[in-house]
């Protein structure tokens, strides 16, 4: 995907009446991102369920002074940026039709040909929880080696700590933007988890 394409993205996702089924809509009359905005108002209202309020502020200068700004953050935070409709956005993601436009990752992730197992719980695990996170991940490590365990990182480290100690690709998804790692008592473990898999997240990193 171009720079410009990608800028023209996030400038799609600040638009406040704009969310990504809308988005998507609009990429898929107009055939890009970019197409949008050099495409005349009075055409886009042609498409279904595309009213004046949706366009409001389509033109805003704020929206792609903002989209310019990410763009820049990623690109010096060396931040790697996945289209919807590229090869390398989640295969599985595809397939739901409110999934964001962009996803945002940093490490080394390779989702492709990999069977994800996904850890959702409290964050304050009990001792028994965690032992069992643990055991589980034991057995199932030698089984597949493509396995990939994808967790949210507040309560989740001590997880993703054992899946490593087994050779299990780990990806953390984030609530928030790359620029920052929560709770920060995580942030020691960064450079572990990014050469072991990474960090994913659909969120700005500059709003």
């Amino acid at each position: 995907m171009t720079e410009p394409e990608i800028i023209a993205a996030l400038r799609l996702q600040s638009i406040p009446n704009i969310g990504d089924v809308t988005a998507k809509k609009l990429i898929a009359y107009c055939g890009s991102p970019k197409a949008i905005f050099e495409d005349k108002p009075h055409h886009l209202l042609k498409i279904d369920g595309i009213g004046k309020m949706t366009l409001k502020g389509l033109h805003d200068s704020i929206h792609l002074e903002e989209a310019q700004k990410e763009f820049e953050f990623l690109s010096k935070e060396d931040i790697a940026i996945s289209y919807f409709m590229d090869d390398d956005y989640p295969a599985r993601l595809k397939h739901c039709v409110d999934g964001p436009i962009l996803l945002f990752q940093r490490g080394n992730i390779d989702l492709k040909h990999q069977k994800v197992i996904s850890v959702v719980g409290t964050r304050n695990v009990t001792n028994y929880g965690s032992s069992f996170c643990h055991q589980f991940i034991e057995e199932i490590a030698p089984l597949n080696p493509n396995y990939c365990e994808r967790i949210g990182l507040w309560g989740g480290y001590s997880r993703s700590k054992a899946a490593m100690d087994h050779g299990l690709q780990t990806i953390a998804c984030m609530a928030h933007g790359l620029n920052q790692i929560y709770p920060k008592v995580h942030s020691k473990y960064k450079s572990k988890i990014e050469a072991n898999g990474g960090f994913m997240t659909e969120f700005w990193n500059t709003s």
